[in-house]
This record gives C-alpha cells, structure tokens and sequence, in this order.
C-alpha cells in the first residue's frame, strides 16, 4: 500500500502543479491572452472521465499491476511531448492524451482493491485521498518556486521523470491473484452484493459540491478581504486540503471503533460541506473565510473518510477495475460539471453563486441520506481485518 500511494503522489505532482500556471505557459504557443486556459484545464479530467471504465474493464481482464504500469507510463510520455507541443493545437491533443493513458488514481485502487479488503481496503482508499490532498497542496507552491528558474512547459519535460521513476516501482510489485475462487468466497462471506448506484451518486455530489467552489475562490477572496494577497489566497485555498491531511489519520480510527456512526458521518460530512460553502458566501471577511474553509474541511474529511469505508464495504465480490473505473467516471463527470457550471454562474450572478449551489447539493444529499429507508451499509465488519 505504501508504495502505490507513494507513486500516485509522484504521479500526480505534475499533473496538478502545472495546471495553475497555463495563463504563463500558452501566450509562447499563440495564445496571448490565454482565452484557452479553462478549457484546456479539464480536458485531461474529461478525457480520464471518458476511458477510465474501459481501462478498469482491461484490467480485470489482463492484470491490474500491467495497467498501473501503462497508467504511470502513458503519463511520463504525455509530460515530455507536452514540453515539445510548438502549437496550442498540439499542446490541446497531448493533454487528451495525458487523459486517455493517465488514470493512476482508479488503476491504483483497482490494484489495492485486488489485494485488500473491509477495513484495510477502507485505510487504503483513504491514505489514496491523503497522497491526492497532499499534492494538491504541495505541488502548486513547488512549481511556482522552480519555474523562477525554469519556464512551465519545460517543466513538463523534468518532471516527467517522476511517473518514470513510480512506474520503475510499480514493477517491482507482484501482480495481485484474488480473482476467481477467491472473489466467490468474499461473496459468499458478505451475502448478496451491495447496491453500487448509491455510491456513485455520493461520490459525484460530493466532487461537485466542493469542486465548483474551487475556480472563483480567490475572485471571492480579493472581495472580502482586498487587502489579502495571492499568498494569503493560496492558504486559505489550501486550508480544507490541510484540514484533511490532520484529521483523516484520527477519523477513519474512530469509525473503525464504532462502524455503526459511519452513516452519520457521511451525513454530518455533508451538512458540514453545505454550511462552510454557505458561510464563504456571507461578506464576513477573514475571519469568516477561515471559518467556512474550516467547516468545509471537516466536511471533507468526515465525507471521504465515510465513503472510504462505503466503497470497501461494495467492492466485496466485485471486480475492482470495473468498479473502480466506473466510479472515476462519476467523480471526474463531477468535477466537470462544477467547472462548466462555476463558469456560466460566476460571471454573470457573481462570485459566491457557485459556493451557494455547492452548498445548495450537499443540503439536498442530507436531505435525501434522511429520507432513507436504511442507513446505508457503511459498517459491514471485516473478519480478515487485524
């Protein structure tokens, strides 16, 4: 487990540190004022939305350890044609092929899902969550420090050297053997499959709920605090992210100890979500930013915690590529819907628009988790847990 999120880490620095800093890279590739950023942001997220169930399916078939490998491989060659693209329309087709032969997250928990189980594949899913929180915050800082020295697209081309370096230890892995006889036992152990509709309902309303609030925050920032800086507006950003990092370790123990408050914290997890983004709406200044960044990080951590034990508990009996493919559908569809939609709403209805319909779908998650007949089935034990 250590190994493949420490590769996923490595993987993923340069695929969201670069990002941010399109505005600086484009005008050299015929794009003066960088009109093309946002959509080339989330071309690669799109692109990985579209394959991700056929690559799952693939790995089923011919072994999740050789599509981990392609995952890290097919990333370390978009990075370096990336740094040689002349063209905004070549630059545009690598990152569609960064988006089509990426997807380290997905082929990852396929991987650990084919090994783990229960509660050990619950702590697995959410160390996957601490390794992306952890280069979401640290790769944007470390990118801007380097490209002082080096421009961002030839950045593309150094750090291309860092899926190379997780693909070398990947290789050093054992392909996983639990297909077969061995997944017919977890069937018969756990009973009837669990419904997996639900959970990727939770995931994309989670993604969307948080993710829309993400492209006008420092437009919000510079309006209630003008005196703050990109700096300041960097932290804040990064505060729920942080909030994360401390407090997953402690919650996922928690609801180890007591799996039946799994259900309720999902559903805390989002109240929590839906008030922080409330508050970020109310022109309150720092102390009110602080407080909702806050509120949205306990949220996050008390929601993706509660679906790490949610996902473990339906993988049981189920092919992990297919699952796990299909679930990074729902999730990266989520994060593409926020953009389009903060990107309509903003402009025309003002920056806390987005934090308010946010706000607005995590309400009506807890809304809908209420309703239920049943809680749901977060809290099935693991008798091949230690």
């Amino acid at each position: 487990m250590a190994v493949v999120v420490a590769c996923h880490f490595v993987a993923s620095f340069a695929a969201l540190g670069l990002p941010p800093f399109f505005p600086d890279l484009l005008p050299a590739l015929g794009d003066p004022t960088a009109r093309w950023a946002g959509v080339l942001y989330v071309v690669p997220t799109v692109c990985v939305a579209v394959s991700a169930p056929l690559w799952g399916r693939v790995a089923d078939r011919f072994g999740r350890k050789r599509l981990l490998l392609r995952a890290q491989l097919g990333l370390a060659l978009s990075f370096w044609l990336a740094s040689q693209a002349t063209t905004l329309e070549q630059f545009a087709a690598v990152l569609v092929l960064q988006g089509l032969l990426g997807g380290t997250f997905s082929a990852s928990h396929a991987y650990l899902a084919s090994s783990l189980r229960g509660a050990q594949l619950a702590g697995a899913l959410t160390a996957m969550q601490l390794s992306a929180r952890a280069a979401l915050v640290a790769a944007p800082v470390t990118v801007g420090l380097l490209s002082t020295w080096v421009g961002p697209q030839a950045l593309y081309g150094r750090l291309a050297v860092l899926p190379l370096l997780a693909a070398l230890l990947v290789a050093g892995l054992p392909e996983p053997h639990t297909s077969g006889p061995g997944r017919q036992r977890d069937r018969d152990e756990e009973g009837e499959l669990l419904p997996a509709a639900p959970l990727y309902a939770l995931e994309a309303a989670l993604v969307f709920a948080t993710v829309v609030s993400f492209p006008y925050f420092l437009v919000l920032v510079r309006e209630n605090v003008p005196d703050a800086g990109d700096a300041a507006g960097g932290l804040l950003f990064a505060l729920p992210h942080l909030v994360y990092l401390v407090a997953a370790g402690p919650a996922l123990a928690a609801l180890r100890r007591h799996p039946a408050r799994a259900p309720g914290a999902l559903a805390g997890g989002f109240a929590a979500v839906a008030a922080g983004l409330a508050v970020h709406a109310v022109p309150a200044g720092l102390a009110g930013l602080v407080a909702g960044r806050l509120m949205l990080g306990a949220g996050l951590t008390a929601g993706l915690v509660a679906l790490s034990l949610h996902t473990a508990a339906v993988a049981a009996g189920r092919r992990p590529g297919a699952l796990f493919g299909t679930l990074e559908l729902f999730s990266k569809g989520g994060a593409v819907l926020a953009g389009v939609a903060a990107s309509l709403l903003a402009p025309r209805a003002g920056a806390a628009v987005p934090f308010l319909l946010g706000a607005a779908v995590a309400l009506a998650v807890v809304l809908a988790l209420g309703v239920r007949a049943r809680p749901l089935p977060l809290a099935r034990s693991d008798r091949s847990a230690p």
